[in-house]
């Protein structure tokens, strides 16, 4: 069963999702020892794998740290839901293969501890206790294969480096000039 942990004041940034003091490794296992210790020193007791974390609006602000993300994954979370996400800390979840889930409402419609069915195909969660559910920001494509993937350096190695270049790549500044590759500039 999956068990929500609400932490559900706003703004919760990287420096309580992981303090700067235990950023000495970048080892999951050892990031998770001290993920929101800050906040609730006994949640890396309560946690298990496969759990979520609700939280309020802005989580991940501060510092552009992916040992924010490491920490709570390797702490066996399985997805953060909030109303929004700091933007780097968004990025670095999808860099990472790690679900930052969208959700108005979110915080008001779980308690502490409450089981939750996560339906990523329906794009749901429903709080089992009381049956409520509530609809989340689609995740777009690229980010579950990435996830699926296990990460942005795992997808890049599953994928055909010339055809991520042709997505990625067909812009002007990249075919020519600056000291790009491509076509030469001629001038008159």
């Amino acid at each position: 069963m999956t068990t929500v942990h609400v932490f559900g004041r706003d703004h919760i940034n990287t420096d309580e999702i992981i303090p700067a003091r235990h950023l000495t490794t970048d080892v999951e296992s050892e990031l998770a020892r001290y993920a929101m210790e800050d906040y609730d020193k006994d949640f890396v007791k309560r946690v298990q794998p496969g759990d979520i974390i609700v939280a309020g609006a802005d989580f991940g602000c501060g510092s552009s740290r992916e040992h924010a993300v490491w920490a709570l994954r390797g702490a066996g979370v399985a997805a953060v839901i909030a109303p929004n996400f700091a933007r780097i800390y968004y990025r670095n979840s999808i860099n990472n293969g790690f679900l930052a889930l969208e959700c108005d409402g979110i915080v008001q419609a779980f308690e502490d501890g409450d089981p939750a069915d996560l339906n990523l195909t329906a794009g749901t969660i429903t709080n089992t206790r009381t049956g409520q559910s509530l609809t989340f920001v689609p995740v777009p494509q690229f980010a579950l294969d990435v996830q699926k993937a296990g990460g942005w350096l795992e997808y890049m190695k599953e994928h055909d480096q010339a055809a991520l270049e042709a997505e990625t790549l067909d812009a002007h500044s990249t075919q020519a000039g600056h000291g790009h590759p491509g076509q030469e500039e001629h001038h008159a």
